[in-house]
Formats: structure tokens, sequence, C-alpha cells
């Protein structure tokens, strides 16, 4: 597919390796990583992979940590591609369908950390597994359907912009790994851009699904934009 970023979310990762590391090295990328929670001895969270130089990286945990026993962060970093810097940031919220309020507040703290790192050129890019549908307050939170968390500050999410015609399922039940759960399709992952900058900057053009197709693939599809 050669992606110029790349965000991942439950990234595995001890004193020996990484698995955000061994997808940087394969690609002759740069990688940033950030670990939310220890999960018997691991590491686990966050990373962003670049083909372009990382010339800044912060991370900020989210709500919920002492609440839920699960810590969540946002990680940022800021590509220095061949028109300019990127803000990207990298995400991962709590998974339980009675959570929405937790990530409504995880939300909140992401939104402000995405305005702390003003001022931007192109308009920021946020990723993740948002573990919400569409229509949840958390998502409307930030494409601006309801309350904003940061006033002026939303975004907009690439498949309802250039999705096509499919539902941008990731998690799909024709996936066998997914099917045992015994959980309805959702639309869960998202690219969210801010809105475009001078000259039409961050228009989003295209959006598509990617590992869906093989009966192996991962759990959840890959949310790709250009």
């Amino acid at each position: 597919m050669d992606p110029d970023i790349i965000a991942l979310q439950e990234v595995w990762g001890d004193d020996a390796t990484n698995y955000a590391e061994k997808v940087a090295d394969r690609l002759g990328y740069q990688y940033v990583f950030a670990s939310s929670m220890d999960i018997r001895g691991f590491e686990f969270g966050n990373a962003l992979v670049s083909r372009w130089p990382i010339v800044n990286n912060d991370s900020s945990m989210l709500f919920g940590e002492k609440e839920t026993g699960e810590g969540r962060l946002a990680l940022f970093a800021e590509m220095d591609g061949p028109r300019g810097r990127i803000p990207v940031f990298s995400t991962h919220l709590n998974w339980k369908y009675e959570q929405s309020n937790t990530r409504q507040r995880q939300v909140t703290d992401l939104a402000r950390f995405v305005d702390q790192k003003k001022p931007w050129t192109y308009p920021p890019i946020v990723c993740g597994d948002f573990n919400s549908e569409p229509s949840s307050d958390e998502i409307r939170m930030l494409t601006g359907l309801t309350n904003c968390p940061v006033e002026g500050l939303v975004f907009h999410d690439a498949w309802a912009v250039a999705g096509g015609d499919g539902s941008g399922l990731t998690w799909d039940n024709r996936n066998p790994y997914a099917i045992v759960e015994f959980e309805p399709d959702r639309r869960l992952d998202y690219i969210f851009v801010g809105r475009p900058g001078p000259g039409g900057a961050g228009h989003i053009v295209d959006c598509r699904l990617a590992g869906d197709k093989h009966p192996l693939s991962a759990l959840h599809p890959l949310p790709l934009a250009r």
C-alpha cells in the first residue's frame, strides 16, 4: 500500500522487541511509541510510523485509568513532509459498550491535547480505535454534531467524506476472529482530519478499507485515507 504515515493501536512490546519498531524497520521508516499500560510484563500502547522525519513527539494519558483499570493515551508526532509539517495523533479508547461516558471524557482530553499543539498549517490528523459507532456522542463531539470539547476544533470523518457507498465496517463478522465474540458488525476505527488549511491542505479525497479480504486478516481492517 506504500503508506506515508501509519497510526497503530494495541502495539505490544518489551525490553527485547516492539511491534511498531518491526514495522518501521521493514519499511525503513521512523517511529514513535508510547505505552499506556503494562499487561503481564508487556507494554501496550500506540505508535506512529512515518516515511518522513519525525521532528517532534509527545503523549498524554486520557481519563479513566483509575476508574476503569485501563490506561489509555493519545500519542502525537509531527512529521516534516514534503509540503510542510503534519501533526498526527494516534489513540485508543476504552472498549466496553457501557463506557460511553468514559469515552466522552477521553475524547475531551484528546481534543484538549490536540489543541495544545497549535499552531499548525496543515490540519491535525487524528487516527484511532475509538470503540464507538459513528452515531455515538463521543464521535459526534469530534465532528461538531453536539457540543465540542474545544470550541472551534472539529474534524471531518474520512469515511463519511470519501468512503463511498460501503459501511466501512472495521469490526466485521466475516472475519473468523471477530465472529467468535458474538458482537454485531460495527465501524469502530477512524481517521479524522481538521478543517482544510490554505489551498485545501488536508482535504480528504479518498478513504478505503484494507486487510479485510483475506480469511486470516487482522481483527480490525485498516482504514486508509489520502
